[in-house]
């Protein structure tokens, strides 16, 4: 079914201490408006500039990602963008009162916390995917650095992290969907060898440092010398080392936590593209400066699809969804007006049938015989039977309800379509299905060009009554 936004119900704050500056940091989410899309803003500055979260306005990656803009900006953002997409909330208002986000425990476990506390609301616009047809590719070979987005029909992240160390080797993680992000990898702190973090302290980097918001694995021998000097600067009694090479004896949340927590960084820095993503990502020793490139790449690819029109993807030597018999145990027509040969794809707001158009039509017997050309209103019924399937899918029994036209509006025929055309029908629902009454928007191509689209509304009945159907199952 079509998802509606969502933001939240009412403000939360949170406070902690920025990784860089070390000041307390207060930040506050609050509701927004639909088609907000995620903003921060500097309530310590005057104007109180906003910085829209996009990847157009990030301007640093070394240690986190930063994004400004309107002569203000914010820093390490991921970890907030990405317990904002595990909550799956498209709106939001994010008052901060420093030039950096809280570091809390180096996880997003405190801002899924408040944002639960917050509560989450849907709104009344729909929500709007960015939807993957095309393969995008990034990689770094002197760095072992590969990244590709793969179309694919939810989020889903497949990450792999080698540091070529005993201490911390080859890991993988996967988020098979975005509602397991809160269990899985929302609790997954960020982590640093002690050698760079030795570098970061003795060179005032991150003066908000802590053994409480960070796993410091130790990939050498350290002597007793070091351990004390190291509890001097982080204000502990003592610090130890566990043989597994991990600093201070901290217990993992997980045996693979840190590439869990590149997942999670990955899950953030995507989220800059604006608009909740349909792709399976792979990443191969992520990084925020690679995360942002290939959410860059993936922005590219996706203005270029939406300048070519291009049509969904039809391979036919994939089994399809449904095949002309599995489709007549749905739909009531039969030849010569069942219009639809197969299902290719179909989700719970989309569909997508195809229509093979050969000369032995019955209709091109009396239409246009010395130049055949598919009648434009039977081009609709087809649109409209490649719909019917998804709707009556909604309903138990589906066989007792037929589909019937209410209204069709904004019909426009861009192209001709003739013998040997393979028509793509696909339609989207536009809103809930009440009351036995659908809305769909639908785009027919001829390989990636456009012929015809309109947008239909249907009732789904009972046969043999006026009986709108509940498509509640």
């Amino acid at each position: 079914m079509p998802e509606n936004q969502k933001t939240i119900k009412q403000s939360v704050s949170l406070s902690g201490v920025g990784l860089h500056t070390g000041a307390e940091v207060t930040l506050t989410f609050h509701p927004a408006p639909v088609n907000y899309g995620k903003r921060f803003i500097r309530v310590d500055l005057e104007g109180r500039p906003e910085i829209h979260a996009l990847v157009d306005h990030v301007v640093d990656t070394d240690r986190g990602t930063s994004i400004a803009c309107n002569g203000a900006g914010v820093r390490t953002v991921e970890h907030v963008l990405a317990a904002v997409a595990g909550m799956d909330i498209d709106n939001l208002m994010i008052e901060v009162d420093q030039p950096e986000t809280p570091i809390m425990d180096g996880s997003a476990r405190f801002f899924i916390e408040a944002l639960e506390k917050a509560g989450i609301v849907e709104q009344s616009a729909l929500r709007e995917y960015a939807e993957l047809r095309t393969p995008v590719f990034y990689e770094e070979p002197e760095n072992k650095v590969e990244m590709m987005a793969v179309p694919y029909p939810r989020f889903k992240v497949t990450s792999m992290i080698n540091f070529e160390t005993k201490v911390l080797g080859t890991q993988y993680a996967i988020l098979e969907k975005m509602q397991d992000f809160r269990k899985e990898i929302a609790i997954c702190r960020t982590f640093v060898f002690l050698h760079e973090l030795e570098y970061l302290l003795n060179n005032n980097l991150i003066r908000g440092g802590d053994l409480n918001n960070a796993i410091v694995f130790v990939n050498k021998v350290v002597t007793q010398e070091e351990l004390d000097r190291l509890a001097g600067v982080f204000h502990k009694p003592s610090v130890k080392v566990l043989k597994e090479g991990i600093l201070n004896n901290l217990e993992l949340n997980f045996d693979n936590e840190p590439a869990r927590h590149k997942l999670l960084d990955v899950v953030g820095d995507l989220s800059l593209l604006g608009k909740p993503l349909k792709a399976h990502i792979i990443a191969r020793r992520p990084g925020h400066k690679v995360n942002a490139q290939l959410t860059r790449l993936i922005k590219q690819q996706l203005i270029k699809d939406s300048k070519m029109n291009q049509g969904p993807l039809y391979d036919p030597n994939q089994p399809p969804v449904m095949d002309i018999n599995q489709i007549k145990n749905i739909l009531p027509h039969r030849p010569p007006f069942l219009l639809i040969d197969k299902i290719i794809e179909m989700s719970e707001t989309r569909v997508v049938g195809v229509k093979n158009v050969t000369m032995n039509e019955p209709f091109f017997v009396g239409h246009f015989p010395d130049e055949p050309v598919m009648p434009g209103v039977l081009q609709v019924e087809a649109m409209a039977q490649a719909g019917g399937v998804l709707v009556l899918s909604t309903v138990e029994n589906p066989q007792d309800y037929t589909t019937l036209f209410l209204k069709i509006d904004q019909v426009k025929f861009r192209q001709r379509v003739v013998p040997g055309d393979t028509l793509i029908f696909d339609l989207h629902i536009t809103g809930p299905i009440r009351r036995g009454i659908c809305n769909m928007k639908g785009v027919a191509y001829v390989g990636n060009k456009i012929v015809m689209e309109a947008e239909i509304m249907a009732s789904i009945v009972e046969k043999g009554t006026n009986n709108l159907a509940n498509p509640m199952k």
